[in-house]
């Protein structure tokens, strides 16, 4: 996948605007400040494709870019306090909506701060993707933050969390100095590659 060649297409505040799924989607999940607007930002090699909300948790929107010959979906984030019960609605049904429609979910991208143990909406979220076997991977974010003697460990521990849950794998990463990037690349690279293999024997 070509990772220079990256647009923004648009904003969707409802399901049914959503675009016609005719390729690979890669979808991007975390609460609201765990750095997924950096990080697509960094696998892009660009600094403003993904625009970070200076009001974290306010806008309940899905927000779609073109990478190469794929979707990357930006999924609005969660478990932020200030947001009222009608916009936490709004936000379940925004998800609910796009993972119950038929779409191409080639793999949804986990993202989870390595400082801390995932949250109680991060479990609820491995939940979810468990119950509605959708396959995802986990990306830890903000590794730059640990000492090198921390990164091992805090990789084996978000394994024993999050493997029993179905992920296929967990990679540190860092939007900031780039930490893990190639190889998050390389996993999306190989889901899109058996997407499109896939598709080619059906036809």
């Amino acid at each position: 996948m070509n990772y220079n060649k990256a647009d923004f297409i648009a904003s969707y505040g409802i399901s049914s605007q959503l675009p016609e799924s005719d390729r690979p989607e890669l979808s991007f999940s975390g609460r609201s400040n765990v750095g997924k607007s950096s990080l697509i930002n960094k696998l892009c090699n660009r600094k403003n494709l993904a625009r970070v909300s200076s009001t974290p948790g306010k806008t309940a929107t899905i927000n779609f870019y073109e990478v190469d010959n794929c979707y990357f979906v930006d999924l609005p984030g969660y478990g932020y306090a200030k947001v009222s019960n009608a916009d936490r609605e709004r936000w379940d049904d925004l998800i609910n909506s796009y993972f119950e429609a038929p779409r191409h979910h080639t793999l949804l991208v986990q993202l989870i701060d390595c400082r801390h143990a995932p949250s109680a909406d991060d479990l609820q979220m491995l939940k979810y993707l468990h119950y509605h076997q959708i396959p995802f991977v986990v990306a830890l974010t903000k590794a730059d933050k640990l000492k090198k003697s921390q990164l091992a460990k805090t990789q084996e521990d978000f394994e024993k969390v999050c493997l029993p849950y179905g992920c296929q794998k967990v990679v540190l990463t860092s939007g900031e100095n780039g930490y893990g990037i190639p190889e998050l690349q390389a996993v999306l690279n190989e889901a899109v590659a058996a997407e499109f293999t896939d598709d080619e024997e059906a036809e």
